[in-house]
Formats: C-alpha cells, sequence, structure tokens
C-alpha cells in the first residue's frame, strides 16, 4: 500500500514537472531595451524598481505566454553615448521596444532612432515640457511633464502674498523648458522675476557659491524657486547654508522633481534644507497594495543592498515600476509572436544608420500600450495623448532639515486647502490666509520671510501725520498717526496678505538720519521697498520713486487732533483759532465797520436814520465784508477800503 502511494506521488511529480516544461517552451521572450545613467540617483533607484516590477507581475500573471527581457545599457548621462547604445540595442539586439532614455536631452536623440526603426521609445523621467508625445509619434511618456506643477507653484506664491520671485535654474532641457510656463504663470497673478540665476549642471561647489553670493549682494528679494536635478540640488542647498541664505528672512520652493528625491539626498543635504516643497499625489492609490509594496522593498534593500542608502521610496522609481507592468501587459495583448526586424541593406558596421531595420511590431504594440490601463503604485497608468493624465493632486510639502511635514494640498478643481478627504476632494478654508497649514520657515521660525520694509521718517515736531516713539515699558518702537493709519486700512482691503515691517530712518541717537528726500532715496537703493509719512510729491522726487494718490488737498492745511467728546460739538469750529486771535479779528471788524460809517453818514442815507438802525448798520456791513463787496457805497475811499480787506482775508 505505502509503495503504491509512493508510485502514484512519484508519478504526479513527473506529470507536473513535464507539464511546466511544455508549458515553458510555449514562453516567448520579448526583448527590451533599458538606457539608464546607472551612477545617477534616477538610474540606480530606477534599476532596481523595475527588476521588481517584473519579479511582482509575472509572480501574479504566471499565466502569460510571453516575458519581458531587460537589456540595460548605461548611458553614464552623456546624449552620444545614449543615442549609441539605443542605436546597439535596436541594430543588434533587435529590441521590440526601449524603456529610457533617462533624460530630455538625451531623448530628442533616441526617439528619432526609434521613428526611424518604428521602436516605441518609453520613458519615466524625461519630463520637459518641450518634449511633446503629440509631435513625436513613437515617443511614450510614463509620467507627467513638469507644466502640471506650474499652477500649483503660482497657487502658492498667491497665497502667501509675495510679489517678486527669484529663479535658480539648471542650464538644461530639464532646467530651461519649464522657465517660459512659470514666467507666464507669474505674469497672470502679478508677480515679477527681477533676478534668474542659471546653474550649469557641471559647476562646482566653488562656482555655485559665488553664483549665490551674488544673488545675495544684488537681489533685494529673498525667496527663491529651485528647479533642478537632484545631484545638482544637494551641492545647491549646502552652499546656500554656508553662505547664510537658511536664515530669518529667507524663503525656499522646490519642483516636484526634487523635491521627489528628499530621502536619497543624505542627511547633510537635508540638514540643509528648509522650505516648500511639492510632491505630486494620488489617492486612489490602494493603501494595502502600497504599504505591501513598501514593506518589501524595505526588506529586500535590506538582504541584497544593506548599505546601499540612496534607494528608498521614489515618484519616478514607482513610475519605473508601473512602466515595466505596462509594457508587459502590452507586450502580452499584442500578441507578440516571432516579431523580426525587416532589413534594408547588408553592411559589417555595427552602428550604420542605412542598415537599421524596421520592427514589424512596433507600431501594434505602440497603439497597445497606450489603450493599456490599470491601478498602478503611482496611481491610474492612464495614457492621454501619449503622456500619463496630469496627476489628481499635489502634496505641499514642508521641508525642515531632516524631516518632511505636509501642510496642505493642490488639486486643479479646489486649488490650496489644508486636508484632503476620503471622497478625493479638499476641504475649502474660511479665511482666505489659512489656505495651508502653518509652515516653519528657514531659521525655525514661523514668521513669514521677505516682509516689506516699510521706511518711516523720524521727526520732532508735528507728529499727527506720523509718530515713532519708544515706551518706558518695551525697547520696541511704536507707530500712529494718520499716514499710518491710511496705510494699514489699505493693506487690509487686499484680497491677499501682504507682511511688513516700518523701519525708522534715524541714527544709533534715535534722531532723523537725513531729510525727506534721502529717506525717499532709500527706496532706489532698495534698502526699503515703500516709505510711510508725510511725504510730499515734487517733480525731483518723482525721478526715483512712484507717489500714490494723494489722500489731502494740495496747499497749505493743518491736521489737529480731535476729541470724541468734541465730533457732535457745535463750537467746534472755532478750536483752529485761539481766544485772543477771535477777539482781534471781531475787532477788526467793528473798526472797519465805525471807519465806513464816519465815511458815509453824511452823504449816504443808508448810514442815517435811529440810532440804533445806525449801529445795526455798522455791524452788518462789518461781516458782509468777508463775502462780497457792498454797492451801496457812495464815497470813493469807503470803496476802497472793502476792497483792500476782502484781498488782505483771502491771501
Amino acid at each position: 500500500m505505502a509503495n503504491q502511494k509512493l508510485l502514484l506521488s512519484l508519478l504526479s511529480f513527473l506529470f507536473l514537472l513535464a507539464l511546466r516544461i511544455a508549458m515553458a517552451k510555449d514562453v516567448i521572450s520579448v526583448r527590451v531595451g533599458v538606457i539608464l545613467d546607472l551612477k545617477s540617483p534616477v538610474g540606480g533607484i530606477a534599476e532596481h524598481y523595475m527588476s521588481m516590477a517584473l519579479s511582482d507581475f509575472y509572480e501574479e500573471n504566471d499565466n502569460y505566454t510571453t516575458r519581458l527581457a531587460l537589456s540595460t545599457k548605461d548611458s553614464g548621462g552623456d546624449v552620444v553615448a545614449a543615442a549609441s547604445a539605443a542605436l546597439d540595442l535596436i541594430k543588434n539586439e533587435e529590441v521590440q521596444a526601449i524603456i529610457g532614455p533617462q533624460r530630455s536631452a538625451q531623448a530628442k536623440f533616441v526617439i528619432q532612432l526609434g521613428r526611424k526603426a518604428q521602436v516605441p521609445i518609453i520613458s519615466f523621467s524625461a519630463t520637459s515640457p518641450r518634449l511633446s508625445p503629440s509631435q513625436n509619434p513613437l515617443f511614450i511618456r510614463t509620467a507627467q511633464d513638469d507644466c502640471a506643477q506650474v499652477k500649483a507653484i503660482a497657487d502658492i506664491v498667491k497665497a502667501y502674498g509675495w510679489r517678486e520671485i527669484v529663479l535658480i535654474y539648471e542650464d538644461t532641457d530639464y532646467g530651461n523648458d519649464l522657465i517660459p510656463y512659470l514666467l507666464d504663470a507669474f505674469q497672470e497673478i502679478d508677480v515679477q522675476v527681477p533676478n534668474r540665476s542659471v546653474i550649469p549642471s557641471s559647476s562646482n561647489t566653488s562656482e555655485i557659491s559665488q553664483k549665490l553670493n551674488m544673488l545675495k549682494e544684488k537681489s533685494h528679494t529673498r525667496i527663491f524657486l529651485v528647479h533642478m536635478t537632484a545631484s545638482l540640488g544637494s551641492k545647491l542647498f549646502v552652499q546656500a547654508k554656508k553662505s547664510g541664505m537658511m536664515k530669518e528672512g529667507y524663503g525656499w520652493i522646490i519642483s516636484a522633481g526634487l523635491s521627489s528625491f528628499l530621502d536619497p539626498m543624505g542627511s547633510k543635504v537635508m540638514h540643509s534644507m528648509q522650505g516648500i516643497g511639492k510632491a505630486p499625489f494620488n489617492y486612489l492609490v490602494s493603501l494595502k497594495k502600497f504599504d505591501d509594496f513598501k514593506r518589501r522593498l524595505k526588506r529586500n534593500l535590506t538582504s541584497s543592498k544593506p548599505n546601499n542608502k540612496s534607494i528608498g521610496l521614489n515618484l519616478f522609481g514607482l513610475w519605473a515600476y508601473d512602466t515595466i507592468w505596462a509594457l508587459a501587459m502590452a507586450v502580452e495583448k499584442a500578441g507578440i509572436v516571432h516579431s523580426k526586424f525587416l532589413k534594408q541593406n547588408a553592411s559589417q558596421s555595427n552602428v550604420d544608420l542605412a542598415t537599421l531595420g524596421i520592427s514589424e511590431m512596433g507600431p501594434k504594440l505602440l497603439d497597445t500600450i497606450q489603450i493599456t490601463k490599470f491601478q498602478g503604485l503611482s496611481g491610474n497608468f492612464h495614457l492621454v495623448k501619449g503622456q500619463l493624465e496630469p496627476s489628481i493632486a499635489f502634496e505641499i510639502i514642508n521641508i525642515i532639515e531632516k524631516s518632511e511635514r505636509v501642510i496642505g494640498y493642490w488639486t486643479l478643481q479646489r486649488r490650496l486647502s489644508k486636508e484632503f478627504n476620503n471622497t478625493g476632494e479638499v476641504a475649502r478654508p474660511i479665511l482666505k490666509d489659512k489656505l495651508l497649514k502653518q509652515p516653519i520657515w528657514p531659521g525655525d521660525t514661523i514668521d513669514q520671510p521677505t516682509k516689506l520694509r516699510i521706511g518711516v521718517p523720524v521727526r520732532q515736531g508735528f507728529l499727527e501725520f506720523l509718530k515713532v516713539e519708544w515706551p518706558p515699558s518695551t525697547n520696541k518702537f511704536r507707530i500712529s498717526g494718520f499716514s499710518h493709519d491710511v496705510f494699514c486700512d489699505v493693506l487690509a482691503a487686499l484680497p491677499f496678505p501682504l507682511p511688513y515691517e516700518f523701519v525708522p530712518f534715524m541714527n544709533e541717537d534715535r534722531n532723523s538720519s537725513g531729510t525727506y528726500n534721502e529717506l525717499l532715496y532709500q527706496i532706489k537703493l532698495q534698502k526699503y521697498d515703500a516709505v510711510v509719512g508725510d511725504t510730499t510729491i515734487v517733480a525731483n522726487r518723482s525721478t526715483y520713486v512712484d507717489f500714490t494718490l494723494p489722500y489731502s488737498e494740495s496747499g497749505v492745511s493743518m491736521v489737529v487732533l480731535m476729541r470724541d467728546n468734541e465730533r457732535n460739538n457745535f463750537w467746534v469750529f472755532l478750536k483752529p483759532l485761539s481766544l485772543d486771535l477771535w477777539l482781534a479779528t471781531f475787532g477788526a471788524f467793528i473798526l472797519t465797520g465805525l471807519v465806513i460809517w464816519v465815511l458815509e453818514h453824511r452823504i449816504n442815507g443808508e448810514f442815517r436814520g435811529p440810532p440804533e438802525q445806525q449801529i445795526g448798520t455798522i455791524f452788518w456791513f462789518s461781516f458782509s465784508t468777508l463775502v462780497f463787496a457792498n454797492s451801496k457805497l457812495s464815497s470813493t475811499p469807503s470803496k476802497i477800503l472793502p476792497f483792500i480787506i476782502q484781498f488782505h482775508d483771502n491771501n
């Protein structure tokens, strides 16, 4: 009985082994080329993620009759090397598709080779917006182009009320191609870009430090937007820390591509960074599937590469992972059996373009990839016009040295918000200045950087327009006065917050540092952003500053303090003149009336009559001369005297 069971088990094993061998003979290997810069952070991460993707996909789909066979070439970051690698893969290995190249500048040349050989070129990292799949039919981008983040950046700048921003970007296709789109977005929200710093990708630390010091000295704007690759960005932030540009008063924004590589940068670089970053975010990702992948990734790295800390959870890695899954699905659906390359001319050269064959299955494989849809690790894999559809949302990340903190989200429909609910929509904020959670700015402060420096005059007399005083109980000055109140009311009416600080124009003794002309000239010198006070608009000052519309009439005038209980007092009009002056004025009027009565009494019947009538005429005539000259006067001296009095009063 035991022998029969053993024999039955042996026969079952042999049957399964034979079945597996038979199935293995039917599996078709499809060659796929991969072009990466293996020494770069993106290349190292992508190679590891794609290896995991192959293992995971065919473990889940072991019934597939096709298998991807990856042939990886190292481009070394060089355009010519990438083109040579693509030519070798197409001509000698006859690959059905090429994943890569890694950089946008390399992709321009490789795409032309793919077009000539009808081989699809699939890139998960060439994100330049000028590299359009619609203009290159054999090119597929399984990533979002950089334009997807432009509106999010503009909304962040607008939310914090910044009116100027400095651009720092890499002098490559990746860095340069996004700048026109950023400038257009900033122009729509009336944000100026007074300075730009273009840094070559081959720059050393000394050259980067020199560029940063130039910005620090020549630019009064302290908000910087950085768009570059991780290798150059890691050098930049270390030098920015050394140059004193990571302290209070400065603000930094990094693009989505750079913020995706915060983990591989290392502790030294992260310790130098403090600002706001962005990273694409997709709430549709299955948390269970995603968490399972993270555990396996960590376990895989610990067992195979215990000392490799540059590989971690990364957006470009997730795009590379999903690219393998999409290509594996498309190869199976396209029914590639024995695809051949149609040869054109015979040649012994390995790089002769004239002998480059044409793939039979390339166009069909291309069409199949474009209609492939599935739920990947990076989100919903769905190609629109040859590239990955825009992200549902961006996470707004506050980088605090070695740590990161999500302070909000951005979506195209809802824009900025603090929270992201379970339905995939952001909760609208109640207050306009509470769009995001409070970030920690450089210098470990919650005070928003780049406050407007408002210069104010310091003077001893006539303080009703602007008064600077130092209360005994504190060492801080206090600003008050009519000009101060007008300025604060105008800021309160703005649709966006505008941080500012008053800076008295004074010396160490708390006395004025100069004249009003010298005060206004500080704006031209970029020491002040504006001046608030009783400054007069004159021609010579208008050559170097702009004035607001005047809020008081031109001419000689006075502003006097008024108590609250005097606002409804009928006799308040008497306050501008003292009692002695009022009495002197009244006496002058009576004297004028008496003189006119003496001159007109004998010859003019209007100045005769009962005593009470003559007294009334004197008082009436005295006050009527303030308004008009009396036409009932007869003598010439009487007519001249009121005219002289009226002319004197008007001047």
